[in-house]
């Protein structure tokens, strides 16, 4: 196993251990070291299922360059963000529940809890030119153009998009994203938040938090944990 093909498998499990599965859905990729496209999960499999023979490499016009089976059709969320960002090395696609509840809210996500923190000040940006699959490069390249420099995006009536310069990054955001949804759900639920650190505040949490070896040391953490649960 390759070290690109391993860092997808990490990935998957990783994502899967923390609950951000949806069957057969969500997908997270890994930029190829030789420009050739992104290193992703065949179809019909989900996170907890991944391993060197489920991840193959898409170009960017949709071949399936290298592996056995059917591509994704959201690919170009993948090679789009990665035509865009080339301080991009991962992004993480996920469709989990409180992603969709929060979106709908219409509300800007607050830094209530650190988990908030890489993605306020400025807001993330959310994608509302559609709430349907991005399955062609032009919806791709609108998607990337919305993130901007983001961490993450989310995608109203979807899922969530999160980018970083490796698989850690990127799979760490995803999880904190969904998290700090889940959070706010629930001050919502419960009357609405009244505080919550303001962007001077937020600004030191993001160095102090979640600077890279932090991010790391969560990742790690997930891949302990998915290893012991045998989450390949």
């Amino acid at each position: 196993m390759n070290d690109v093909v391993r860092e997808v498998v990490q990935a998957s499990g990783a994502l899967a251990f923390a609950g951000l599965g949806d069957m057969v859905w969500g997908h997270a990729s890994v930029r190829d070291p030789e420009g050739k496209g992104v290193w992703i999960k065949a179809s019909g499999w989900g996170f907890e299922e991944i391993d060197a023979s489920t991840v193959h490499l898409v170009s960017p016009d949709g071949a399936v360059l290298t592996g056995e089976g059917k591509r994704h059709l959201e690919f170009p969320i993948h090679t789009e963000i990665m035509a865009r960002r080339t301080d991009v090395g991962c992004v993480v696609h996920t469709h989990a529940p409180a992603l969709a509840a929060f979106a709908s809210m219409d509300v800007e996500l607050q830094p209530i809890s650190h988990d908030a923190v890489p993605f306020t000040y400025p807001q993330l940006p959310r994608f509302t030119e559609t709430g349907a699959l991005i399955a062609t490069r032009d919806l791709g390249r609108s998607l990337a153009e919305t993130l901007g420099d983001a961490h993450g995006i989310l995608m109203p009536n979807h899922g969530a998009v999160t980018v970083g310069p490796d698989a850690a990054s990127a799979v760490m955001y995803a999880v904190l994203l969904e998290r700090a949804c889940r959070t706010q759900l629930l001050a919502l639920a419960a009357g609405g938040p009244k505080v919550w650190s303001d962007e001077q505040e937020t600004r030191f949490k993001r160095d102090q938090i979640w600077n890279p070896g932090q991010l790391g040391a969560g990742w790690e953490y997930l891949g302990r944990r998915a290893a012991q649960a045998d989450v390949h």
